[in-house]
C-alpha cells in the first residue's frame, strides 16, 4: 500500500500540482483547504506524512501546527512545511518541522525531501 500524504493548502492550484507530483511518484493523496478540514482528515485518514502551508485564511497555519503537535495521536506524523513566508522558522518554534520548503520549488527537491523524510512510496 503507497504512504499517504495530506496536503493541507488553500490554494486550489498549488493543491493540485502538489497531488499530482505526489501521486506521479507513487504517493496517496488527500486534501485540505483549510485547517479546520486537515484536522479532520488527518483523524480519518491517518497519513504518513502532512504538508502545510502556513498563509491559511480562516485559521492560520502556524496554530493548526501547533496544535497538531500536541495532540498525542499525530506527535510522531512527519510535517513538511511548503510556503512562501520568508521566515518560516520563527513561526513553528519551538517545534520544528521536519522540514521546511519554500515556493517556489523544484518537484524533484520536494520529492527529495519527501522521501529522506518517509522513504519511497
Amino acid at each position: 500500500m503507497a504512504k499517504k500524504i495530506l496536503i493541507i493548502e488553500d490554494e486550489i492550484h498549488v493543491s493540485n500540482y502538489l497531488e499530482d507530483i505526489f501521486r506521479d511518484h507513487g504517493y496517496a493523496t488527500v486534501t485540505a483547504s483549510s485547517v479546520e478540514q486537515g484536522l479532520d482528515l488527518a483523524g480519518k485518514e491517518k497519513p504518513d506524512l502532512i504538508t502545510l502551508d502556513l498563509q491559511m485564511p480562516q485559521g492560520h497555519g502556524t496554530k493548526f501546527y501547533q496544535k497538531l503537535r500536541k495532540d498525542d495521536q499525530f506527535k510522531g506524523t512527519p510535517i513538511v512545511v511548503i510556503t512562501g513566508q520568508s521566515s518560516p522558522h520563527r513561526a513553528i518554534q519551538p517545534n520544528k518541522a521536519a522540514a521546511i520548503v519554500a515556493k517556489p520549488f523544484e518537484p524533484a527537491q520536494l520529492i527529495e525531501v519527501i522521501t529522506k523524510v518517509i522513504g519511497p512510496a
